[in-house]
């Protein structure tokens, strides 16, 4: 069987002859595609890839972002620091919080301190949320801790050791009765 070409009418015996005569003397007939099918395949690879890597990354991002983060109530891996006051406007270090919950002040074998958190930078809190905090710690000068918590999980958290109560809202005697 011979195959014509249609441009010059000459006869080849095969396919792959015509399409050789055709890139070498009618490269105006020849179309040659954009990727080769060894190119298309990487491309198509590496989509699959980025596609795989992207649901991933999706997923982790959601199981992540729904994770609640509270402050620590155990004392494990503490440090024997005491915090420059006992009502900050800057986050307490954990290690720090930890140790006020061993003992307040940092006197040994003295009472479990109380730290009211609070995070109003991803919750609204109502106007003087902050001063009534801190108000209230004055009550309790020798172990209540006020201080922000970043990214924590609730507006404000009580917590001592080995205990902890979420709040929405100023409560006083809730919180008057918790740090009793």
């Amino acid at each position: 069987m011979t195959i014509l070409c249609e441009k010059c009418n000459k006869e080849f015996g095969s396919k792959e002859a015509l399409q050789m005569h055709s890139q070498s003397k009618h490269r105006e007939i020849v179309k040659t595609p954009l990727l080769s099918s060894r190119q298309k395949k990487k491309m198509r690879n590496w989509t699959y890839v980025v596609l795989v890597l992207g649901v991933i990354m999706g997923i982790i991002y959601l199981i992540t972002s729904n994770i609640t983060t509270l402050p620590p109530t155990t004392i494990q891996g503490h440090a024997e620091i005491n915090p420059p006051s006992h009502i900050m406007k800057e986050p307490m270090e954990l290690v720090v919080l930890k140790h006020m919950l061993e003992h307040a002040d940092g006197v040994e074998g003295g009472i479990g301190g109380v730290v009211i958190n609070y995070n109003c930078e991803d919750f609204e809190c109502e106007e003087g949320l902050v001063e009534q905090l801190e108000e209230f710690a004055i009550k309790y000068p020798q172990y209540v801790y006020v201080a922000p918590f970043k990214n924590m999980g609730a507006k404000i958290v009580l917590t001592k050791i080995n205990r902890q109560e979420v709040l929405e809202e100023y409560n006083e005697e809730f919180i008057d009765n918790f740090v009793r």
